[in-house]
């Protein structure tokens, strides 16, 4: 599964659209400090739910976090709950 990225200024995300040009999946955040993204959206379409698609998006903000070496603050409830639950997220959590 891959997504799109998009970033505007200080917002960024990632997401799936179907085949309508509709988005169905979505993860986005908020630049906090140079260092630092806030985690504060995450939303998967009913057609998807139970299919692992929020993990699959978090994993792939985790990755970018890594890549760029930045920390994520999570208020976003869905990744809040994830990063208290999977201890492999350890070294990104701000």
């Amino acid at each position: 599964m891959t997504f799109q990225y998009q970033q505007n200024g200080q917002k960024g995300e990632f997401f799936q659209l179907n085949e309508h040009g509709q988005r169905i999946a979505e993860i986005s955040y908020i630049w906090r400090d140079e260092h630092t993204i806030i985690a504060n959206h995450t939303w998967v379409d009913d057609s998807l739910r139970g299919q692992g698609v929020a993990r699959v998006l978090l994993d792939t903000l985790v990755a970018f976090a890594r890549e760029k070496q930045l920390k994520i603050v999570p208020t976003c409830s869905y990744v809040e709950v994830m990063f208290r639950r999977e201890k492999s997220f350890a070294d990104v959590v701000a």
